[in-house]
């Protein structure tokens, strides 16, 4: 069977800015059945408050222009900080995944030089490997203080970089401040020099989820992106060529063609006043989630060649989407009556819906009442 590296994925991402595709008509067969079991017709109203997660779909900032300034993404962080999220969740590999990723290097060698860091200076400054330093910062978040002093949020920080969460640490970061933003004990000039970098970097989870987080006087991030899927390609260079030819042809149709389009335009105004909220009112819209679906999942889908590249591609797309949604409903179960704000790549965005829609205690807020 042909696996898909991630390159393609990537190749993916930058593809899906747009949306349309073949029906799904299924030829012959029984009637579909339909189960009689719906957790989602089955919510409560629970003991408590119930869960509440705002799914923010969002371009990848990283691919717009070096012009661009952070400065402009204000609107956005006041309208989120407004819904006054609990807690902050993000597309990022958690360091403990990436910890299991780097002892199976023949089949994730790709996906660790591309979605992990190295937390080896960590590591060795705090004297914890990454399990040992994760338990750290759960144990002293289990004991932490209403108003911890700067050296206890910079030991937290260099804990949570040595536990693969530089997100984490970013945002302890941020809470201190400016002339408390130093080197001290386990946080050497060099983790310090990696915190500065990050806190102007052109990144989702730098530029707004972490400034959202610092805002709401929250201590952490949760990354709960999921690699576990993503496998190493075949040997046989003509099968991988074949596979990608598929895909391409089947992501090759008008939708893509409009949605490429449409993001051009939306990204031509962002510096304008309001140019990035009207960015993400269109990527958080319904009718963006369909464009999605039927430009790429969808057309992936009937997608016809005999080896069915398409259905592996979505297999591994859907398998991805939802160890996400398992990976933050741990966190709903761990907290009740959470209000989780979770940033995601806009492709992903009906799939983490759609799935936490399922869950008994989950609600969902609409993001475009929350940007209007």
């Amino acid at each position: 069977m042909i696996r898909f590296a991630p390159s393609l994925i990537l190749t993916s991402i930058l593809l899906t800015l747009g949306a349309t595709s073949p029906s799904l008509a299924q030829e012959g067969g029984a009637p579909d059945y339909r189960p009689s079991f719906d957790p989602s017709a089955l919510k409560g109203p629970p003991a408590g408050l119930p869960n509440e997660v705002l799914v923010l779909g969002t371009l990848h900032l990283s691919e717009l222009e070096d012009g661009f300034q952070t400065d402009l993404l204000s609107p956005l962080l006041d309208r989120l900080t407004a819904w006054r999220p609990t807690a902050v969740a993000t597309e990022d590999v958690s360091g403990l995944q990436c910890d299991s990723l780097r002892r199976y290097p023949s089949r994730y060698a790709e996906t660790i030089k591309l979605r992990c860091w190295d937390p080896a200076p960590a590591n060795q400054a705090t004297g914890l490997d990454v399990p040992a330093a994760n338990a750290e910062a759960e144990r002293l978040l289990a004991d932490w203080p209403a108003q911890p002093t700067a050296a206890q949020r910079r030991r937290l920080a260099a804990v949570f970089m040595a536990a693969g969460e530089r997100s984490s640490a970013l945002v302890q970061w941020l809470r201190l401040a400016p002339e408390d933003r130093i080197a001290d004990g386990a946080l050497t000039p060099e983790l310090v020099a990696m915190l500065e970098r990050l806190r102007t970097r052109r990144n989702e989870t730098y530029a707004i989820a972490a400034p959202v987080a610092a805002r709401m006087g929250l201590e952490r991030l949760w990354s709960v992106d999921d690699h576990s899927a993503d496998t190493a390609g075949t040997d046989d260079e003509a099968e991988n060529e074949a596979a990608q030819a598929a895909i391409m042809a089947a992501w090759s149709n008008p939708a893509s063609e409009a949605r490429r389009q449409e993001h051009v335009r939306l990204i031509g105004q962002i510096s304008q006043p309001g140019g990035v909220l009207d960015i993400y009112r269109a990527y958080n819209s319904a009718q963006a989630q369909q464009l999605a679906y039927r430009s790429d999942f969808g057309a992936t889908l009937v997608e016809p060649s005999p080896q069915m590249f398409g259905r592996q591609y979505l297999g591994y797309w859907e398998t991805r989407n939802l160890r996400m949604v398992a990976n933050m409903r741990d966190v709903l179960g761990r907290y009740p009556g959470t209000r989780m704000l979770a940033i995601v790549g806009a492709s992903h965005k009906g799939y983490y819906e759609a799935y936490l829609n399922q869950m008994h205690d989950v609600r969902l807020a609409d993001a475009e009442v929350v940007l209007r």
